[in-house]
């Protein structure tokens, strides 16, 4: 039977696999909010907000079915697609600079996507349940597994269960990077930017899509890091 002593022995050294997916999540966070703050100084030259922004895009492409509102916080903009509500952050909702109006397209991009039943997104919907319980029952199951004398299958469930949250962030890429696609081709087409305004506010969301490719990154790792710790692991 393995025991503690043995159990920690594997632990260390793995635990730089977590250390280099919170180096690159730190990373990429920091770089979407420089970014975020360094355009949101640029000023559009049509001097719409954010929220002005949002509202047109979404007359533009006939959604008369979801509502915009102002939320707290710093940089929460989402879209829920459940209640049709379209959530502006604090730093957006009011503000005329390229990034805010930037941001507003981005979750207007989800909002159009939903309107035109996107598959990705109707798929990445459904898994969020899943990947949530998921990920909830993994660590459990995993230490369950050791407890129980090194229980293989327990833990072998346990590894399955967290790679849902891989799986979701893997789903969600496609989506992320969608949106600002939809983003950038309606704000130019309503000729909302310049094209200068347009650079900038593609700069804003490419910033903004690294930190989801970071997450998908760092939660690869932290599965790797299970494999390498529990996986097909024989008793002595």
């Amino acid at each position: 039977m393995y025991g503690y002593g043995s159990f920690y022995n594997f632990l260390d050294p793995t635990f730089l696999l977590v250390i280099a997916g919170l180096v690159i999540s730190g990373l990429a966070s920091a770089y979407v909010n420089s970014t975020f703050r360094k355009y949101d100084e640029f000023r559009s030259s049509k001097g719409v907000t954010g929220t002005q922004a949002a509202e047109y895009i979404l007359r533009s492409q006939n959604i008369n079915d979801v509502g915009v509102q102002q939320i707290a916080g710093d940089l929460t903009d989402n879209y829920n697609s459940g209640n049709k509500m379209l959530s502006l952050s604090e730093a957006t909702a009011q503000s005329t600079s390229v990034a805010a109006i930037g941001v507003a397209a981005h979750e207007c991009g989800h909002a159009v996507q939903d309107a035109k039943n996107y598959i990705p997104l109707r798929i990445r919907a459904a898994i969020v349940p899943v990947a949530n319980i998921g990920s909830s029952l993994s660590f459990p199951l995993i230490m369950l597994g050791v407890i129980m004398s090194w229980n293989q299958t327990l833990i072998n469930i346990g590894i399955l269960a967290f790679s849902l949250a891989l799986i979701f962030q893997l789903v969600t890429l496609p989506v992320e990077f969608d949106a600002s696609r939809r983003a950038l081709s309606i704000l130019r087409e309503g000729d909302m930017l310049a094209e200068d305004e347009l650079a900038a506010a593609r700069k804003v969301l490419f910033a903004a899509a690294l930190t989801y490719v970071a997450a998908a990154l760092a939660t690869f790792l932290q599965l790797l890091r299970l494999v390498l710790l529990f996986g097909n692991r024989s008793r002595d």
